[in-house]
């Protein structure tokens, strides 16, 4: 595995490279990068302003090209987001990298850990972080798809969908608690007795009752934990109940 040295240093050399690219007019450092007590485990998070007459994807082939060339990194996946362009890699020692490009007329922080290393920036809209009210909609949807593939006897789906809703009644814990919710990040930050009761909504094993236990426990938790969604969640209590009782969906 990487050492917070690796980390450092070959942060310190994607810097001057981009510095010494003229098409990259404005550099920042974003999400844990920005944290100068250097987390051991800390991914790599590097984003940059694109000149007004540079082309992205030439920018992106480039600097793709040097990446594996010089240092054997292997690209993963590219994921746009706006006028911003993300390119992951993983380097050597399992050190995950993320590249970002924007126009420069666009290029700024689109959350709070930003710092800027040259260049200017400019504001950006900030993007609003998910509703209680989307999370418990998204864990209703997927707790009656886990109780349909129960029926249809389609085990591994219904197991994936019930993990799925697991998920989102743990993002409403960590709403009502105050931490963050969004990748499982708060997830460790809850309270133990919350994480204990969630146990008995993991899947140990791919068969109809033990699937139904572990879908009743998701109900009950998403219910007990949709205090900020109160009244909706009150409207479908009987409903969701049923999901993982044998009776339930109309036996």
């Amino acid at each position: 595995m990487f050492t917070v040295e690796d980390h450092n240093r070959l942060r310190d050399h994607l810097v001057e490279m981009a510095r010494a690219d003229r098409r990259l007019v404005a550099g920042a450092l974003i999400g844990s990068t920005t944290d100068a007590r250097g987390d051991r485990w800390a991914d790599m998070d590097l984003t940059f302003g694109i000149a007004g007459n540079a082309n992205l994807l030439d920018v992106l082939a480039d600097w793709t090209a040097c990446l594996e060339g010089e240092f054997n990194a292997v690209r993963l996946f590219d994921l746009p987001h706006q006028s911003t362009m993300y390119r992951v890699f993983l380097f050597p020692g399992s050190l995950q990298v993320d590249l970002s490009f924007t126009p420069e007329a666009e290029f700024g922080a689109l959350g709070p850990k930003f710092k800027l290393l040259f260049g200017s920036a400019v504001e950006r809209s900030q993007p609003k972080p998910t509703s209680p009210q989307h999370l418990f909609g998204l864990a209703v949807h997927h707790l009656v798809r886990a109780r349909i593939c129960v029926e249809r006897g389609r085990f591994w789906q219904a197991e994936y969908w019930i993990g799925e809703a697991r998920n989102h009644a743990l993002a409403l814990a960590c709403h009502h608690n105050g931490v963050q919710t969004s990748y499982g990040r708060g997830l460790d930050d809850l309270p133990g007795e919350i994480l204990e009761s969630f146990r008995e909504s993991l899947v140990t094993e791919l068969s109809r009752d033990q699937l139904l236990k572990a879908l009743d426990r998701a109900v009950n938790r998403l219910l007990h934990n949709s205090q900020d969604v109160r009244e909706v969640a009150s409207k479908l209590d009987a409903q969701l109940r049923e999901l993982g009782a044998e009776s339930g969906l109309g036996r």
